[in-house]
């Protein structure tokens, strides 16, 4: 992977965990103090629509198989530190949301990046794993 790769990656993780935070900043409610079925469909939808979305970025920058799992990381890691700072203080960067709703908001996050890195990974070992020709 070329060194503009990774910091392509980087850069778009961080936009992405940025649009995503504001997005729940302003319309979490409606995803994560709503109904019981409407929590369940976005809490499968939304990690898998974000892990396709963070997959075809990899493919359209032509990220070899075998570097997705690093690749992976440099779009994750942005948010993952970002969201330990947005959850360490809920209230104040999620004023709109319940404080309740931290944990629902929280599991959503695991899902997703858990989705994307464990795609990733699979990308990358079965590149490790295939016979090269």
């Amino acid at each position: 992977m070329k060194t503009s790769d990774s910091i392509i990656l980087l850069i778009f993780g961080l936009a992405f965990w940025f649009a995503g935070t504001i997005y729940y900043r302003f319309r979490g409610a409606m995803i994560l103090e709503t109904t019981s079925s409407r929590l369940w469909i976005n809490f499968v939808a939304v990690p898998v629509l974000s892990a396709i979305v963070c997959i075809a970025v990899l493919r359209a920058r032509h990220i070899p198989g075998a570097a997705w799992a690093s690749a992976a990381l440099l779009i994750a890691l942005p948010g993952l530190f970002g969201e330990a700072v947005v959850l360490s203080d809920f209230a104040k960067f999620m004023p709109r949301l319940q404080a309740s709703s931290g944990a629902k908001y929280g599991a959503f996050l695991f899902a997703a990046y858990a989705l994307f890195l464990a795609a990733a990974e699979v990308v990358t070992l079965r590149a490790a794993y295939t016979p090269q020709q």
